[in-house]
């Protein structure tokens, strides 16, 4: 017991160091950095600001509400992370749901873990750790994972490294943010899992991507089914084949090309297709002339 009244005690201390203008840290090498960055602090919670790079934009309320209420009995369990961003001013990097909850429980200061940090690396921090150790929804991961690439310059490969996270799984998530906008947030509100969006982004065609979307809802489709659907469409979409022609069915037309040209005087032209059909065109050169043709076939019946 009289650990932990030491350990607050020395929060408290440290607390009051912070809001001395005269010692204000503002690097890892300033006088008294060492005794704060690192430690568990109570800081003031109207001093912290949420972090911007918070990759978490969906908050349940009844879980906020019942983590408060585990607060106002239990106290906060885990300290947050911050970095300090001016005299007396903070900036959430991980922890948001505890501060939130705390705020509820009506708490005034909360145990705090102070980092210095620039913004590059609060970003990293900020969404690595939430990567890892909450329950962001799969579109949440991928505009995180995204947010490393565009922002860090990190590559698939550096990220599989940074994160603890294999590459296929990466690229899995990153794929999530090809699907058309309306499905991400079914993905998001849980509608439709996750394995319901691998199957339907291998349809590049949006319109037909929501369509497959609004029937698994509306049936309450498996990712099997889903997989089938995709496997249908697909199968529709596939060039049909041409039909073989049977051995045999070609003939050779030249000799009765060259006695019909003879015969009707102009050269007639005579196509043949694989299967033995075909057709045979005749040319003239004027009314007379189509009239002369006309009575030589009917002359011939």
């Amino acid at each position: 017991m009289a650990k932990a009244v030491k350990k607050q005690a020395l929060g408290r201390g440290l607390s009051a160091l912070l809001k001395d203008p005269e010692n204000d840290i503002k690097s890892i090498t300033d006088k008294n950095a060492d005794k704060v960055v690192g430690s568990i602090v109570e800081l003031d919670i109207a001093s912290i600001e949420i972090n911007p790079f918070q990759p978490r934009t969906n908050f349940n309320e009844d879980a906020l509400q019942e983590l408060a209420t585990s607060i106002k009995e239990l106290g906060v369990i885990q300290p947050i992370t911050v970095r300090k961003d001016d005299f007396n001013k903070y900036q959430l990097i991980s922890g948001e749901r505890r501060l939130r909850a705390s705020k509820m429980a009506g708490l005034k200061t909360i145990p705090s873990y102070i980092r210095i940090a620039n913004d590059q690396d609060s970003l990293t921090m900020a969404l690595v750790e939430n990567i890892q150790r909450h329950d962001l929804d799969p579109i949440e991961i991928a505009l995180s994972y995204q947010r490393l690439m565009d922002e860090i310059q990190l590559t698939q490969e550096q990220m599989s490294d940074r994160v603890g996270k294999k590459r296929s799984t990466i690229a899995n998530y990153l794929r999530l943010l090809k699907l058309d906008p309306v499905i991400q947030t079914g993905i998001r509100d849980g509608f439709i899992s996750m394995g319901h969006g691998r199957a339907i982004i291998n349809i590049e065609d949006h319109d037909v991507q929501a369509d497959i979307y609004h029937k698994i809802v509306s049936k309450n489709l498996s990712v099997r089914d889903t997989e089938a659907l995709v496997k249908q469409y697909h199968d529709g979409q596939k060039p049909k084949a041409a039909v073989k022609a049977k051995a045999g069915s070609t003939f050779d037309t030249g000799k009765q090309q060259s006695a019909l040209a003879t015969y009707l005087g102009v050269k007639a032209d005579v196509k043949v297709a694989a299967n033995g059909k075909g057709k045979i065109t005749i040319p003239f050169k004027s009314e007379a002339d189509f009239t002369r043709i006309i009575n030589l076939i009917k002359g011939s019946e």
